[in-house]
């Protein structure tokens, strides 16, 4: 059995920054492994730990920049990556959920994993769709929000359990080959050994143009347009006083009487 998991690089943003325009300027950013992704390699490096996987590869839309996060999730356990960049991918601001279905499902196709997992979302756009998109686009079965994998699949089936709204879980069975977008929580992901960090830099990492995967250009056109970026005013009620607990009492005190919490 081949499992594709696919992964993301994603921003990270100090507490306090600058926006310039429609970025945050660069000495505030850093860059890390969508946090959601790492579940989802967790979950396939120990379905192969308990002999149901063969191989584990994972797929990448992304620069050259990225491959440092590329190797984490190999550090961690998968054999293989694939990473996908193309000149015509430079100046888009915003690769919408079509754009990354395409380059995605021709990756599936040419890999032809019995099981692809994903994260259920991305911590910098949040579309939480790519995963059910790529299942819809290529006609597999698919398991959305997945807390729970049984690590059998037996006949082809696999057994999970998913969150729904309101709190409340569905146990169904999914028929191979399918997508299961991976939610937080499903297990606890591993810190890579210093040994799997020396591995990881002697792994496969194939890097395709679109043209490789029989991508054309015109699909990655987008209707989507990042027109503004700021910060969201914040409201609330706590009120803050500066001073001794001697000096600030009497004004807590009155407080508390007007809230009629105190006599």
């Amino acid at each position: 059995m081949k499992i594709l998991v696919t992964v993301k690089e994603v921003a990270t943003v100090e507490d306090e920054f600058e926006i310039e325009g429609t970025d945050i300027a660069d000495q505030y950013l850093g860059a890390d492994l969508n946090e959601w992704d790492d579940y989802a390699i967790e979950e396939a490096v120990q379905l192969q730990e308990d002999g149901i996987a063969d191989e584990v590869v994972t797929v990448t839309i992304g620069p050259e920049e990225c491959e440092q996060t590329i190797r984490q999730a190999l550090a961690k356990g998968a054999d293989r990556a694939v990473r996908v960049w193309d000149d015509a991918l430079e100046d888009v601001d915003l690769l919408d959920v079509n754009a990354k279905t395409e380059i995605l499902s021709a990756v599936v196709e040419e890999e032809d994993p019995d099981l692809v997992l994903s994260g259920v979302q991305a911590g910098d756009d949040s579309f939480a769709a790519t995963g059910v998109s790529v299942a819809e686009n290529l006609g597999f079965q698919w398991g959305a929000v997945v807390n729970h994998l049984e690590h059998d699949l037996d006949d082809g089936i696999a057994s999970v359990r998913r969150e729904l709204e309101g709190g409340v879980e569905e146990l169904t069975d999914i028929e191979l080959p399918a997508v299961l977008t991976i939610q937080t929580g499903i297990n606890e992901p591993r810190y890579a050994s210093l040994r799997g960090i020396r591995q990881a830099q002697r792994k496969e990492l194939d890097v395709k143009a679109l043209a490789d995967i029989g991508v054309d250009e015109s699909t990655i056109e987008t209707e989507l347009e990042l027109t503004d970026m700021y910060e969201p005013e914040s409201e609330t009620d706590a009120t803050f006083w500066e001073g001794s607990a001697e000096e600030t009492a009497s004004e807590l005190g009155e407080l508390l009487r007007d809230k009629g919490v105190a006599q």
